[in-house]
């Protein structure tokens, strides 16, 4: 619908209860020009004003919840045929019979997936029996330390430290680079002669590649990327989206 039609069309009311107007048949040409008269008025710009912009609300709430009820109806399909990711050689994090298992696909020298990291743990705290977590690499291509501190901290797992390295590697993105893998190591009490070979590791190498292609597979093109029991979320979400979806998995899980 065009502006001008939108205020010929909430104008009218207003100069049809005219005094001048309503006690005489008024012609096409008085009543353009009684429109005219009235949209140069305070008034009439006021009542402008308020049209558009009630008419601009209107078709952004329609919006949302044309976008509320589409994302509703996606999460049910998701619900009804989840995802099955394997969790493979990835690190993992909770307990090993827990009832939920998140994949997430990170970046570690994205400010976002640092976010996400932080909701990790919240939910981890939230739910330590019920839920873990299993860590998959995305590094995005223009970030150039990306692949590089997936490497490091899948090299420092190799001696039993992936999670401390993950941990250090977030708290430290704007440091990312080999003098500072090479010092977490040294701090994390690595064999740093064994770091430093299998961060080269083309088995490793292999890993985050083969991690990548599957997250681009189940569509997710940015970090950070989740599937919660196979529902994706996608985007560094609140904690409370993540326990929604949760919630109902343990729920579902009681029920059968």
């Amino acid at each position: 619908m065009k502006i001008r039609t939108i205020k010929a069309l909430a104008l009218v009311a207003s100069i049809v209860c005219c005094a001048s107007l309503a006690t005489a048949e008024v012609s096409e040409k008085d009543f353009e020009r009684a429109i005219e008269k009235y949209l140069q008025s305070d008034k009439g710009k006021e009542t402008v004003g308020e049209t558009v912009k009630d008419y601009f609300q209107s078709l952004q709430q329609r919006a949302r919840k044309e976008q509320q009820a589409k994302a509703e109806a996606e999460m049910e399909n998701q619900f009804k045929n989840p995802v099955n990711i394997n969790a493979g050689k990835s690190p993992v994090k909770g307990p090993e019979n827990a009832r939920v298992t998140i994949i997430e696909f990170t970046d570690f020298q994205c400010p976002y997936c640092s976010k996400a990291n932080q909701t990790v743990e919240q939910i981890l705290k939230a739910y330590p029996k019920d839920v873990k977590v299993v860590l998959k690499n995305l590094p995005l291509p223009f970030h150039k330390e990306a692949k590089p501190a997936a490497l490091a901290a899948l090299a420092a797992g190799e001696q039993g430290k992936f999670w401390e390295m993950h941990d250090k590697l977030f708290e430290n993105q704007k440091s990312l680079g080999k003098d500072f893998y090479k010092k977490a190591a040294k701090d994390l009490g690595l064999d740093v002669a064994k770091f430093e070979k299998d961060m080269k590791s083309k088995e490793l190498e292999k890993q985050v590649d083969e991690d990548a292609a599957l997250a681009k597979k189940h569509g997710i093109q940015g970090t950070p990327g989740f599937f919660v029991n196979g529902v994706a979320v996608k985007g560094a979400y609140p904690v409370d989206h993540f326990k929604k979806i949760i919630d109902r998995w343990l729920s579902e899980s009681k029920k059968g």
